[in-house]
């Protein structure tokens, strides 16, 4: 199950080009990890972004990686249906990975109308221009766990109804609906990974997880004294990022499109991710952790808790990072990168 649909060694046999992979939201932590993977699996990767950061910080994990000079960058936006045709008729990708989207849950709220356009007709957008442009690749859509919600089964899985409860999760929840309505409808080979919370070094800093590590780090080393935190109580069922992509990966290479839940199938509260954390710097999180009711989202979800059967019978695929060396790991990236600005 772990091999290639085009190894690129059947690819130099027949004289032909290694296959393409177009990746959207490349410059995220998602789409640089599977920039790595794919390109270990010898994929020409082309990675969309959009144009809205300054240049030197639009490949800052993909450098982090040292990969930035292997992946070809192209500008895009999934708001606009015209450049995504003119990427895809350009660069006609064998398989598509829509990461692209406005991810951050919490700034859903104050930007539900943006989120509504990115992350859901943003992937129609996409999907049309798959459509007209090239009907044969095969689309990858990030689904996610916050599509669950106020969730209705104690572990949920592929067939759990979804109850979203913020701008994101619905905007989410309609792209899911739409990549699936394309699969019946036109035949596109469209499928859907929906994801879990899936964390790493190179996490954005507005997620709780990168606030928890790189506070540690800072507290650590006396930049700081106090890490103010929303509800400690919510549960979240946390993995590797580079895990995930390799989920990523092998959902596209199966013969028959479909949806898969992809999680560790363990649920922890951030108040025990934040013990954890501090405990590996020596530190005691009560002496530091704050919550502070303003940081309380305006519809919380309490608990999620993922079943990955489906994806470890069908895929062959299972979580291999546990939660305290997910954890020890992007403590020591932040703990490495505030010590290398002290001595700058």
């Amino acid at each position: 199950m772990d091999e290639a649909r085009w190894p690129a060694s059947t690819y130099n046999l027949l004289g032909s080009s290694m296959p393409t992979c177009l990746i959207t939201g490349v410059t995220g932590q998602d789409g640089a990890y599977l920039c790595q993977w794919m390109l270990g699996k010898g994929y020409r990767v082309v990675g969309m972004m959009r144009r809205s950061a300054s240049s030197d910080v639009i490949g800052e994990r993909l450098r982090w990686l040292g990969i930035f000079d292997q992946v070809e960058l192209v500008d895009g936006n999934l708001v606009d249906l015209g450049s995504l045709i003119r990427v895809i008729q350009r660069f006609q990708p064998d398989e598509i990975y829509n990461l692209g989207a406005q991810s951050f849950v919490t700034a859903s709220w104050n930007q539900p109308v943006l989120t509504g356009q990115v992350t859901g007709l943003g992937v129609v957008n996409l999907l049309e221009a798959v459509r007209f442009a090239k009907p044969d690749a095969r689309f990858y859509q990030a689904s996610s766990s916050e599509m669950f919600g106020l969730a209705q089964a104690p572990q949920q899985n592929e067939k759990t109804p979804f109850y979203p409860r913020s701008p994101y999760g619905v905007a989410k929840l309609y792209a899911h609906w739409m990549t699936v309505n394309y699969r019946e409808s036109f035949g596109i080979h469209a499928s859907s990974g929906i994801l879990f919370n899936h964390e790493s070094p190179l996490r954005g800093m507005e997620f709780v997880t990168r606030k928890v590590t790189d506070g540690v780090a800072r507290i650590k080393l006396g930049l700081m004294r106090d890490l103010p935190l929303g509800n400690l109580e919510a549960k979240r069922d946390w993995g590797h990022a580079r895990d995930y992509v390799r989920a990523m990966w092998l959902i596209t290479q199966q013969d028959v499109p479909d949806d898969y839940v992809i999680a560790t199938g363990r649920t922890t509260t951030i108040r025990e991710f934040c013990r954890i954390a501090f405990s590996y710097a020596g530190l005691n999180y009560e002496d530091h952790v704050v919550s502070r009711p303003d940081l309380i989202r305006p519809a919380e979800v309490d608990v999620l808790l993922g079943d990955a059967e489906k994806a470890r019978h069908k895929l062959g695929w299972q979580a291999t990072v546990s939660l305290e060396d997910l954890i020890a790991e992007m403590v020591e990236a932040d703990l490495a990168r505030h010590r290398a600005q002290l001595r700058a």
